[in-house]
This record gives structure tokens, C-alpha cells and sequence, in this order.
């Protein structure tokens, strides 16, 4: 009986194909791809993202040739009828989302195999959390060091030290506008690029789907070839600069020295052993410096391993959690990623970023988007899926634990020790984003107060007692107490409403 393979559009790296190891397809099984429609039916996303999603797919099967069957279909079930004949049974890798999951295992011919593209395995995983009593994301961390020997000296991390998270927390340098890394590897659009616009504006000239933000020319990878020759140019020309600066934001460098490789990875396109193999190598050949190295193996081997292995382990329900019961709906402004509506220089930036890229770092996803989001107490779940949209390298799997648990403290601490959240100050210590702005970061009441700050001081006069037993955060709540304008900063926010800062 033929048997085939099936790739999923996250699932496009040679890995996927690789049957060596006894978990993967036959060596040459046919291989079958379904394009449907009704996944950007469903969700607004992102035009940009749609068009990687589409433009990656159609690469890969380019590259495949005679041995793919490509299938646009309405849905997943209709395409896998025309694309596998009655009698051809099918095999699949584990999907990356649970909804996914759930239609494969209903289809009677297709087998499950293992999930690929990560560093653990499932049940691993679950053995090493099941014997902690906590979980954190360090003790997982220094986990997958030992178990792969990433950056080890026999039992010891390479340096002596574990995290050198102290050493990359600077602030820009002071007067310039940008960090002056080497540019990021940009792809050349080509003929499938072509062909996925004119499909991506016809499906929107005749209402069939709805994207928000911009689609202009496509900035990452859409193939292994592209997804290599980005990691080599972050490896040679921009990883030695990477650390020091990983926290830091300014208005005119939207991407600093960051990698720019997530959208890769979880296109499949890149598999995360390669990524931190290269950037050890470059380390052990004096090429850059251990903390760079070290943070960004740690955004992959343990941050990125860590969200992915906890979106399986804390189990379907911890999708629903709302621990500071937050109800709010997301306004049309933020939704529309309508950033010239925002007079805030902070959040205008990030949004115009996201608008018009679908993407930036984690700081300002975290600490301004992620951060205003909490303060205003807006409905995790749909800001869960709000990322998932608005973002090129967004998916189930990496935004529900990032913003239920990380984000937007939904899970009451499963995941991290306290709510990421703060004033003005921290943006104006770590950006250029509060000058020019017509908001004062040292202001909570008044014209000229910084919505930051004053929401920071809201929020947490709302979660009072929810939040004073938290030794991390506990003395923060306890500075209510000194706050003289308190009562009148509680008004003004009453009265700001859902309007854009």
C-alpha cells in the first residue's frame, strides 16, 4: 500500500523529510501539501504573514518538484481527499497546534509521528518538570546546557557562569539613532512572491478574507536556502553585537542586532541544534563574545524549548486562564494596528513596527505592547490571539504560553515570578522612544502624565491584594501608600477610556 507524507505549511525544512532515524517518512514516499483557505478565513492576520506562510510553502514544493502533490483547498478535509487517492494511507509529523492535532488524529489513515524541529522530546520533557517543584525557565535552561552539552566545559558552563543576562541589559548608547550593526540579510521577492500578492489581493477584492497591517516587500526567509544564508550573515556580521544591547529600543532601529531568524525557525526552515552550534562555534573561534553567544542560545535552547514544551504539558485548560479576571476588549485602534491614531511616541512606534513589518523584539512586544495590554486589563485570550495574528512568527504554540503565562500574568505565576509590567521610566531608561513625545515618563497625573506610568500605578492598585504577598513585587504594590496624587490618578484613568494615548 502507497504511503505518503504529509507537510504542513510550519514543517518545511529537509528534517521533515528525514527518515534516518526510523520516526520519519520512507526514504522518497510521495509527498503531499494542502494550501486552505479557510485557515485565513477564520482570523484577520497579518497580510505580511499570510504572504510568508503562502510564499514558504510554495518554495518548498517548487523545490520538490514531481514528488509533491500542492492542493488549494477550502480546508484541510477536502484537500487531503483530492490530494491522496482512496487506499494511500498517510503520515504525518506531529502538528504544532492542538487544533491540528485534533484533525489528524480524527482522520482514520493518518499516522502521527514524532513532533520535529525542537531539542526535546515530549515525554523527556515530562519527566524533567514532573521531578520539579517549580517551573522555571533557568532550571530548564541549565537542563537542555547538560543534556545536548551546549556551551559546556565538562560539567561546568563555559565562563563558570550559567546566565549572563547582567552583561546584556545596557542601555542605548547615548545620541544615536541607531546601533549600527551590519543590516540583516533581506531576500530578493521572486515570481512565487508575485504569484501569492496577485492571490492574497484577489481574495481580498472578493470578501473572501480580511488581513490588517501591510504586505510590502517580504523580509524573511521563505526557504531553506534564504533561512541559511540569514543565519550565516547573523553568525558573521551581527551576532558579536547581539548581547550587550538585547534589551535596548530606539525609534529609528527597529531590529538592533537581533537575529531576525524566528520566522524560520518555526517555518521549520531552520532547525534550532544548527542555530546554536553555529553561534558556539563562533564563540570557540574568538568571532564574538560569550554573553552575545550565550543570549542568544539562550533564546533558543531555552526560551523558545521552554514555550514550546509548556503549550503541551500545562494542557488545553491553560488556555482559559485569567487568574486577575481581566475582561477588556481590545479597541478598534489596536486592532487595526492604527498607529498614527496613537499620540503616545512609545506605542505608535511599536505599532507602525508591527504594522508594517508583522514583527519586533521581545522588549518591545513584552514591555510595550504586551505591558499596556495588562494595564488596561484587556481579555488575555484575545490578546493571545492578537500576537497570533499580528505577528510573522506567531503561532498558537509560541504566543499561549508567551502571553497567558509571560505576558499577561493570566496564569497567577505557573510560568514566570511576577507580572512584566512597568512605568515610563523603564522605557525612557532603556529607549529614545520618550523624547520627542508629548507624554512626561516621570508623570502620572495630569495632561502631560505617561500613560505607562500612570497604568502601572492603576494596575497595581487594582490587584492590590492579589499582588502585596508577591516578594517580587510586593514592595512596589506597598509604595501606594506614598503616592499623594493617588486618588486623582484613579479618577483620570476611570475617565481615559479605550481612546488611543
Amino acid at each position: 500500500m502507497t504511503t505518503a507524507h504529509w507537510l504542513f505549511g510550519d514543517q518545511l525544512g529537509p528534517g521533515f523529510l528525514d527518515g534516518a532515524d526510523g520516526e520519519g517518512p520512507a526514504r522518497d514516499a510521495p509527498v503531499l501539501m494542502i494550501e486552505s483557505r479557510a485557515v485565513f478565513r477564520r482570523r484577520r492576520f497579518h497580510r505580511a504573514k499570510a504572504h510568508l506562510v503562502l510564499s514558504a510553502m510554495r518554495h518548498r514544493a517548487a523545490e520538490l518538484g514531481d514528488r509533491v502533490t500542492y492542493v488549494q483547498a477550502d480546508t484541510y478535509r477536502e484537500g487531503l481527499r483530492r490530494a491522496a487517492a482512496d487506499g494511500v494511507r498517510v503520515t504525518v509529523h506531529h502538528p504544532t497546534s492542538r487544533a491540528a492535532l485534533a484533525l489528524v488524529r480524527s482522520l482514520d489513515r493518518v499516522t502521527v509521528l514524532p513532533p520535529r524541529g525542537f531539542l526535546l522530546r515530549q515525554d523527556d520533557f515530562r519527566r524533567w518538570a514532573d521531578a520539579q517543584r517549580g517551573l522555571r525557565m533557568e532550571t530548564f535552561y541549565r537542563h537542555v546546557r547538560r543534556d545536548h552539552e551546549i556551551l559546556m566545559d565538562g560539567e561546568a558552563p563555559v565562563g563558570g557562569t550559567w546566565n549572563l543576562d547582567h552583561e546584556n541589559r545596557e542601555q542605548p548608547p547615548p545620541g544615536r539613532r541607531t546601533l549600527g550593526a551590519a543590516a540583516p540579510y533581506r531576500p530578493r521577492e521572486d515570481e512565487i512572491d508575485e504569484e501569492v500578492r496577485r492571490d492574497l489581493d484577489r481574495w481580498e477584492r472578493e470578501g473572501d478574507v480580511a488581513f490588517v497591517g501591510r504586505d510590502g516587500p517580504r523580509r524573511f526567509p521563505a526557504s531553506r536556502r534564504e533561512a541559511r544564508t540569514a543565519l550565516r550573515r547573523f553568525l558573521r556580521h551581527r551576532l558579536e553585537g547581539f548581547g550587550t544591547y538585547e534589551d535596548a529600543m530606539l525609534a529609528d532601529d527597529g531590529v538592533m542586532s537581533h537575529s531576525l531568524l524566528s520566522s524560520s525557525l518555526n517555518l521549520g526552515l531552520l532547525d534550532p541544534a544548527e542555530c546554536v552550534e553555529g553561534a558556539e562555534a563562533a564563540w570557540r573561534a574568538g568571532e564574538a563574545p560569550l554573553n552575545s553567544v550565550e543570549g542568544f542560545v539562550r533564546q533558543i535552547a531555552g526560551w523558545r524549548e521552554y514555550v514550546w514544551q509548556l503549550y503541551w504539558y500545562f494542557g488545553e485548560d491553560y488556555r482559559a486562564s485569567n487568574a486577575l479576571g481581566h475582561t477588556g476588549s481590545l479597541p478598534d485602534w489596536w486592532n487595526d494596528l492604527d498607529a498614527d491614531a496613537v499620540s503616545a511616541r512609545c506605542l505608535a512606534t511599536v505599532l507602525r513596527q508591527v504594522r508594517d513589518t508583522g514583527w519586533t523584539h521581545h522588549i518591545p512586544r513584552l514591555m510595550v505592547l504586551g505591558s499596556y495590554a495588562l494595564q488596561r486589563g484587556w481579555d488575555p485570550a484575545a490578546v493571545t490571539d492578537w500576537f497570533h495574528r499580528c505577528f510573522v512568527d506567531g503561532y498558537d504554540w509560541v504566543m499561549l504560553p508567551n502571553v497567558v503565562g509571560m505576558s499577561q500574568y493570566a496564569d497567577g505565576g505557573r510560568m514566570t515570578t511576577k507580572p512584566y509590567t512597568s512605568g515610563g521610566a523603564y522605557i525612557d531608561r532603556m529607549s529614545d522612544l520618550c523624547r520627542p513625545c508629548p507624554y512626561r515618563p516621570d508623570r502620572r497625573v495630569g495632561a502631560d502624565a505617561c500613560p505607562f506610568t500612570a497604568g502601572y500605578w492603576n494596575f497595581l492598585h487594582r490587584h492590590r491584594g492579589t499582588l502585596e504577598h508577591n516578594a517580587r513585587i510586593s514592595r512596589a504594590v506597598h509604595g501606594l501608600d506614598r503616592l499623594k496624587d493617588l486618588s486623582a490618578l484613579l479618577e483620570q484613568e476611570r475617565g481615559r477610556g479605550e481612546d488611543p494615548p
